[in-house]
This record gives structure tokens, sequence and C-alpha cells, in this order.
């Protein structure tokens, strides 16, 4: 070969290698874009994916603040259900119970057979038993999907948690996790990050609560996990791991989607009931 036709190939063999290398590197450049994983993740070294178009905390934690409400009927009854009559003809279809599907996985609440009886006697009685009718607390997770929004205040620290229905409220610890010193209404919360997710563990109950006007129950040992997971900046997804040995066969669990409330000048109101329930409560006892 000549000295001539020598040069000539190494000119095509470099064009090659520039094309190819050129290639590789907007190859590189479109799987970025597209969300490939990097190098690192190949070795096995994963990462918490990052929920895109959300809003976010200095520390680059989702900021979950703002007014959020649930779109369910699930205060009525956690289980699918039909339209039911109230319990008083003269309020007409003001009192009814309106159609909703259910948000418990598997749409069955695993009772030990004591228990599937006691909630049937609290459906019965449940205008007198009901918590929400005494405008007592209404605990977790009933707090989040009543027909009430909530607010959440979004530190570092704690994370807060207030609902119109009884001022009620509970603070979440994200740093100094403690045991619940005492059983109370809305329980105890310990919060920690998951990726883009807050899961909150609960404990420390009473069993005055109820999870629906249904009549479903729990113990003073239910234990709950709960698992806020922002889809997009409007929009959080709302998942409970459901515990008590006392009450249920097995763990379960129910979601639905929380929307935050958008509307203009939206504000966080109370609605104290206690002053609308003080005949009820205490009637019997008025010496008139």
């Amino acid at each position: 070969m000549t000295s001539s036709a020598r040069r000539r190939s190494k000119r095509r063999v470099w064009s090659t290698l520039t094309r190819l290398s050129s290639r590789s590197f907007v190859a590189a450049l479109l799987l970025a874009a597209l969300g490939a994983p990097a190098t690192a993740q190949s070795a096995g070294q994963s990462t918490p994916a990052r929920t895109p178009n959300i809003n976010r905390m200095p520390d680059g934690k989702p900021d979950l603040s703002g007014l959020w409400q649930a779109l369910t009927t699930a205060n009525w009854d956690l289980l699918d259900h039909g339209p039911e009559p109230g319990p008083f003809f003269q309020l007409g279809a003001i009192g009814a119970e309106p159609p909703g599907q259910g948000v418990v996985e598997g749409n069955e609440i695993p009772y030990q057979p004591w228990a599937a009886a006691k909630k049937k006697e609290n459906f019965i009685n449940r205008l007198s038993r009901d918590p929400e009718v005494k405008c007592y607390m209404p605990g977790l997770p009933r707090a989040t999907y009543m027909p009430f929004p909530f607010q959440i205040v979004q530190g570092t620290a704690y994370i807060e948690m207030a609902y119109e229905f009884a001022t009620a409220n509970r603070p979440i610890r994200m740093q100094k996790h403690t045991e619940p010193p005492v059983d109370t209404w809305m329980g105890w919360s310990n919060g920690h990050w998951e990726g883009d997710t807050l899961v909150v563990d609960v404990t420390g109950f009473n069993d005055q609560t109820w999870f629906d006007r249904a009549g479903d129950f729990h113990s003073d040992a239910l234990h709950l996990i709960e698992r806020y997971t922002p889809v997009s900046r409007d929009l959080l997804q709302y998942d409970v791991t459901i515990e008590d040995s006392k009450v249920f066969t097995r763990p379960w669990k129910l979601s639905m989607p929380l929307y935050r409330r958008a509307e203009k000048n939206v504000a966080f109101l109370d609605f104290k009931c206690v002053e609308y329930t003080e005949e009820l409560l205490y009637g019997k006892l008025s010496t008139r």
C-alpha cells in the first residue's frame, strides 16, 4: 500500500470513530433525558425515584403544605355500599346515605368473629354510639376522609396536620421519635421519608373512635402505617396499613387520592361542634 493510500485509510478510520463517538454521546444524552439508570445504578446502587413537577422544601423534600381533601364516601362506609334511607323520614333525601365505592383493598375488613358481630351491633345503634355524633375527635385514619378539608404545615423537625372537624390535630415527629406517653384519640405519630413518600407510624390510640358511620371500629391496639406520596403538585396518594390483633385476623389496607384545595382565597376553617351536641349528651341531666 502506498503512503497516500495509508493516509486515506487512516482518515476513514478516524472519521468512523468520530461518528461513533458522537452517536454514543447523543445516545447518552437521550438516555439521561429519558431517565435511564446511571452507571452507579446499573451497578446496583439504586436511588429513590424523584417525583417531577412538585413543590419542594429547601432540603429537597416534597413540600406537602396546603389544604387537602378526600372526595370519597368512606366516612359513610369504607366498603362498597348502595344508597340507604336516613333514620328520620322528615329529613327526606337530606338524611339519606349516598352510594359509594369502597376504599379497602379486596373490599373486605378481616374481623374476628366476635368483632364482626359487634360491628353489626354498632351499625344498628350508630346514632347513639358513633363518636362523630358526639363531636369527639375523629381519630385516624377517619379524620383524613371526613367531608372536611385538613391542613398540612410542614417543617423539618415536625409536620403538623390540623383537621376542621372538632379542631382535631396532631404533630408528626420527624427527628426525635418517641413512644406514646398515653393513649389518645389521635394517636402518636412518628414520621420519616422514603424517597418522596412521607411514611407515618401511628400508635398510642384509645378505643373511642370508629373508622366510619357503618360501625367499623378498633381497639386500643390499633397500629397504622400511613404513606403520603405526591403524584403532582395538587394530588397525593394516601395509603394506610391497619393492624389490630385484638379485632382483626390480619393487617388490611385502604387507599384513596387526596386533592389540594385550590379555590381563590381558600382558608382553613374550624367546625367546633361541641355546642351542637350538648342537648344530645347532657339534655337528660337538665332540671328543666
